[in-house]
């Protein structure tokens, strides 16, 4: 057998060192955002969604979401992952009710005798045509394990924490998470104290797991203010009561 000469097993061995470099630098790379980013910054604000205007753009939002269904989400990095299945969750719920607008007052009414709207399958995702439960339990919780999650995913309803009028970036996901629980709860209408009951969100009772079976101890670490000090002041007197508030189901437009 030939022996290769040394001029080229140093070439074979720089390669070969190059070559997790280069795995890692294309694992990296993040989805172009910026007709989300285009499209949310015109039709979000504050709390409210304007589906008239997205409608009118529905052909721009189309785009995004193609580009969503083409992405193979294993080439990115973990944030970058997360954030994608975000983004993915946010637009095509925004797509689901689009399919019905203008004529229905809440995502609820997209459904049938054998189906509701998370368990719709119409989500071209990676290979394979998904519904927002599989992205939500069968992706998000599961594989990032974060609470903060359900913070910044968006049901269209008017209890749902808001849609953020910007996308999720995986350089940018940390700090996004942390505003958007820290906005959700330090809102008055989302959690209050009266007495020894802390009136919460339903969604700390749904998903009660998720917060290690102690919502009253993720709402303090969030609470900002009057909220953090009463909340402290209660703690202290005794154990702090919750009770769930209603769901409100109505579209937030």
């Amino acid at each position: 057998m030939k022996l290769l000469k040394p001029l080229k097993i140093q070439i074979i061995i720089l390669i070969l060192g190059l070559a997790p470099a280069f795995l890692s630098y294309a694992a990296q790379e993040p989805v172009d955002n910026h007709i989300w980013a285009e499209l949310l910054q015109k039709h979000v604000t504050g709390t409210r969604v304007d589906y008239d205007g997205f409608k009118q753009d529905e052909a721009r939002l189309d785009q995004y979401l193609a580009i969503l269904s083409s992405t193979d989400p294993s080439s990115l990095s973990h944030n970058h992952q997360f954030a994608f299945y975000i983004n993915a969750y946010n637009a095509f719920t925004v797509k689901l009710i689009l399919t019905r607008y203008p004529g229905i007052n809440s995502i609820k009414e997209i459904s049938s005798f054998f189906s509701n709207p998370w368990s719709k399958k119409f989500i071209p995702l990676n290979g394979f045509t998904v519904n927002l439960d599989h992205i939500e339990h069968d992706i998000l919780r599961p594989r990032f394990k974060d609470p903060r999650v359900h913070f910044a995913i968006n049901c269209a309803a008017r209890s749902c924490p808001p849609l953020l009028n910007e996308p999720y970036e995986g350089s940018t996901l940390e700090a996004q998470l942390d505003e958007q629980a820290r906005r959700f709860i330090n809102r008055p209408g989302n959690t209050f104290l009266k007495g020894d009951t802390l009136f919460v969100s339903r969604i700390f009772k749904w998903f009660r797991h998720d917060f290690s079976d102690n919502p009253s101890r993720f709402i303090r670490q969030h609470a900002e203010g009057r909220l953090k000090q009463a909340l402290d002041q209660a703690a202290k007197a005794g154990e702090i009561d919750l009770e769930y508030l209603n769901y409100d189901w109505t579209l937030n437009r």
